[in-house]
């Protein structure tokens, strides 16, 4: 019996300043992955087992200019949105984000709602993750849930497990989000045990 083959999760490139952050841990995570500009026609895309919609410059999640993010959307497979990424899916799925009243730069403390659904599996009740964001969702999407906040932003994580889409305001891609590689690491067994 030969190699499982890896999984193909690729991550979209929203003009954040981490996004091969993103890639490097999907690649040390075994995934075959490539970064793809936004604007990407959805009928050049591979083949995929899953996606990450990445950081975006800044305001870009509240403008909403994600090149295809909405096409991406559409597909039916796990994807996992980034700051912009996390906005712009809110928004997409009928929520709404805003200019954040305090914003978050650098080391914050998140809790967990609940049990923090999948991504936060192994992962402790608190945490520090790192954020640089203005913006943030605000109005969570119907039939989605909450599984982080902060002090500052009630929406820092949240999932809809049904659509197989995952939200985060952080960047667990940066060494400082404690336990960001775990949480990755998460999204991809969810990957995992959904590839068609």
């Amino acid at each position: 019996m030969g190699e499982e083959s890896p999984l193909v999760i690729d991550v979209i490139d929203n003009g954040g300043q981490w996004t091969h952050r993103e890639w490097r841990m999907l690649r040390y995570l075994g995934c075959d992955t490539q970064i793809v500009e936004n604007n990407t026609p959805i009928s050049e895309l591979r083949k995929l087992d899953g996606l990450l919609l990445s950081g975006g410059a800044a305001r870009v999640g509240l403008t909403g200019e994600l090149g295809n993010c909405g096409e991406y959307l559409k597909l039916d497979i796990p994807i996992l949105g980034i700051c912009a990424g996390h906005q712009f899916m809110a928004r997409h799925y009928g929520g709404d984000c805003r200019a954040a009243p305090d914003p978050e730069f650098g080391a914050m403390e998140i809790e967990l709602v609940g049990d923090g659904g999948i991504l936060f599996q192994n992962t402790k009740p608190k945490q520090m993750v790192w954020e640089s964001h203005n913006d943030e969702v605000h109005v969570l999407p119907e039939d989605f849930i909450i599984t982080a906040s902060s002090v500052n932003c009630e929406i820092e994580a949240m999932e809809n497990v049904g659509l197989m889409r995952f939200g985060l305001q952080f960047h667990p891609e940066v060494n400082d989000t404690e336990y960001g590689a775990e949480i990755i690491t998460n999204f991809v067994e969810f990957v995992r045990k959904n590839k068609n």
